[in-house]
């Protein structure tokens, strides 16, 4: 009867434990739980992104007499070869940060805002005496932040070329409640080394970290709270547990039964 009576406890305290462990408050998921009504914070509105090796940009330069800026465009001098959607094309930034444009040559854009890129590719055709009134456009071709996790890995990509820690968050599907919010990182590559920072959104201060604005080929890092451990390892372990259980009762039915019958 002691076994029995053990065994029931064990039971109880595994499930009371359980059940604890599986309330989530929502001080714990709420998204900047310290702002108030008419709470302002500055924001850093220039962040522009800056150009990087093996960045895929698209190029277009044109004037008023179109036919005077086609030699400039990729596109135009690959399709007199051969038949080539202009969509498949772009520049890719080499390891030492430059890009080959037709005519024009060599041109160092690492560092580079895409705007900086476009004023310096519009003052090289106006020196060089090739248009008097060029129009030239840069865009990023592969502005992506990519999430990895328990849930598994995605890559989304930013039309605009301006995105922020939440904005990313909300862009990934929104993070589940067994996420661990102490420990989101964000991931990104400078002067040839991956630096890791830990933001936490259920904080205002997000907002004046300087990896608040996120920068292409970001990663964003995710883990599971130590409940979702527990349960994922609680259930490869169940069968065993489940097993033991039903070895223990059995063995508690028989000494019971001895005992009753050592009475008679």
């Amino acid at each position: 009867m002691k076994i029995m009576r053990l065994f029931r406890t064990v039971i109880v305290l595994s499930l009371a434990a359980v059940t604890a462990a599986s309330c989530v408050t929502n001080r714990k998921v709420a998204y900047l739980q310290d702002m108030k009504n008419n709470t302002q914070i500055m924001l850093e509105n220039k962040f522009e992104a800056v150009i990087s090796p093996y960045d895929e940009l698209d190029v277009i330069i044109s004037c008023f007499d179109s036919d005077l800026a086609k030699p400039f465009n990729i596109y135009s001098a690959a399709q007199s070869a051969v038949r080539t959607n202009q969509q498949d094309l772009a520049y890719l930034v080499d390891q030492n940060g430059d890009i080959e444009l037709p005519v024009l040559g060599t041109i160092h854009a690492a560092g580079l805002t895409r705007l900086q890129l476009q004023e310096k590719i519009k003052n090289m055709l106006v020196a060089g005496s090739y248009l008097s009134d060029p129009y030239v456009m840069v865009r990023f071709r592969n502005f992506k932040i990519f999430f990895l996790g328990s849930n598994g890995g995605k890559a989304i990509t930013v039309p605009n070329e301006r995105c922020t820690f939440l904005e990313a968050l909300a862009l990934s599907g929104d993070l589940n409640v067994y996420t661990n919010r102490k420990k989101i990182a964000v991931m990104r590559e400078v002067n040839g080394r991956m630096v890791m920072r830990y933001l936490d959104p259920r904080s205002s201060r997000v907002f004046r970290d300087p990896y608040f604005m996120l920068q292409q080929n970001d990663f964003i890092i995710t883990q599971d709270t130590a409940y979702r451990n527990f349960m994922l390892s609680y259930t490869q372990w169940s069968p065993f547990l489940s097993l033991f259980s039903t070895a223990v009762s059995v063995a508690a039915t028989y000494f019971a039964a001895m005992t009753y019958m050592n009475t008679k």
